[in-house]
């Protein structure tokens, strides 16, 4: 079987067509007006700490404050195991105002609200969900076979020490082999590190790290083995998803290509058609 990956951006909107032996598979689509701001990391800076809501106003350099509250906090006092379930935490012992402080967005601001923020960092790939401040791993309650939760188990195991941090292991992950989920735990921690690093450079309400977007998730979640080309047709998604592979898949980086084309992207193989028929 041969894979390939074709990626249509406009302005309007980003399409990811997977194909498999010249067949259209899957098809994903994200519309450039619907692209929030979950997942985001910021370097924030402390802004008021209010004691009668357990909350703290963080300023992200967004037009509004964002809002923390205490239960969001990592409390750097204690272990990261138990960072993780911490109740009732008094948001005075948490937070200094002025001070500066990673945190990740959880709810898109609305209205004349700010946006929700949490300092439980999390970073997802196609298989896993990883924890920088965890310890555990967990497996997905979707997988309900007790053997392949048990394989999956010994496969993190086998590979993961204990001082790098909690991972989730996520429903996709059902069946995936231990090599595949090596190289997804790798991504997410060399991810991890250059999040870090961005943070100690950065100026204070810069944002460090930007969810991906559709061209760099696909590369992401639907790169394999099989996987012989990916073709683009924007310049600048092309640019930024070869910086992506560059950086995280460098081997696999020679299979991209920049469609320039007369031709639209998705008559290759007749997928606009398809899609058509299916609408």
């Amino acid at each position: 079987m041969t894979q390939e990956i074709l990626i249509n951006v406009t302005p309007y909107e980003a399409r990811t067509a997977l194909l498999e032996n010249g067949v259209l598979q899957e098809l994903f689509v994200e519309r450039q007006s619907s692209s929030g701001l979950i997942g985001n990391i910021y370097k924030g800076k402390v802004s008021r700490v209010l004691p009668g809501m357990q909350a703290a106003f963080i300023e992200i350099g967004l037009e509004r404050s964002a809002f923390l509250h205490a239960s969001d906090i990592v409390h750097l006092g204690v272990d990261d195991e138990s960072a993780y379930s911490q109740q009732n935490q008094d948001i005075r012992n948490l937070l200094n105002e002025g001070s500066d402080i990673m945190v990740q967005i959880t709810k898109d601001p609305m209205g004349t609200k700010g946006a929700r923020l949490t300092t439980f960092i999390t970073l997802p790939s196609r298989f896993l969900v990883f924890l920088p401040k965890g310890s555990d791993v967990g497996i997905s309650n979707r997988i309900k076979d007790e053997d392949e939760r048990e394989r999956l188990s010994k496969a993190m195991a086998d590979f993961r020490e204990s001082d790098q941090g909690g991972f989730i292991v996520r429903t996709a992950a059902e069946g995936a082999s231990a090599s595949a989920l090596r190289a997804d735990m790798l991504y997410l921690q060399k991810q991890w590190q250059i999040i870090t690093e961005k943070n100690l450079v950065s100026a204070t309400k810069e944002l460090v790290h930007k969810d991906l977007d559709l061209p760099q998730r696909s590369v992401r979640d639907l790169l394999n083995e099989e996987t012989e080309r990916i073709r683009i047709d924007s310049h600048e998604a092309y640019e930024q998803t070869k910086k992506f592979m560059q950086d995280f898949l460098p081997k696999r980086a020679v299979i991209l290509e920049h469609y320039q084309s007369q031709r639209p992207i998705f008559d290759l193989y007749n997928v606009e058609e398809e899609i058509s028929k299916a609408l």
